[in-house]
């Protein structure tokens, strides 16, 4: 999975491959000082979409980038940042579709997969089986 922010202005999105188990000790207990929850509620929350986990996780890769950024400065519309699934995730996903479901459901499934993978980013650097972006 990607993190991706493209600012209004900037002509190309940036993207940082977002996996939590690659996260720091130390970057996993400044998310949860920020955010308030331990770590692997604030994985969910990521993905459902929490202002808050997602500006604490931008914020976090920015400062990798520029040490000297201040939480308080990460500020960003809405539709500029987004999570998005890579090509490699959207095959897994298609993979485990075609085990677990049958007629209509799997059909609504497979076009709903194929579409968005069609637009994914291709990971050249995954490697292994695609896991979800939560941490246990």
């Amino acid at each position: 999975m990607f993190l991706v922010y493209q600012p209004e202005g900037q002509p190309e999105p940036t993207r940082w491959r977002y996996d939590p188990r690659k996260l720091m000790s130390v970057e996993r207990e400044d998310l949860e000082r920020r955010t308030g929850r331990n770590f692997a509620t604030f994985t969910t929350d990521v993905l459902q979409g929490n202002s808050l986990c997602r500006r604490a996780l931008l914020f976090t890769y920015l400062r990798r980038e520029h040490p000297k950024t201040k939480f308080e400065d990460v500020d960003f519309a809405w539709d500029e940042l987004t999570l998005e699934y890579s090509r490699q995730e959207w095959e897994q996903m298609r993979r485990n579709v075609l085990e677990s479901q049958h007629g209509d459901e799997l059909a609504t499934s497979l076009a709903m997969i194929d579409k968005n993978m069609d637009d994914a980013f291709d990971d050249t650097e995954a490697t292994g089986k695609a896991l979800l972006p939560i941490a246990d």
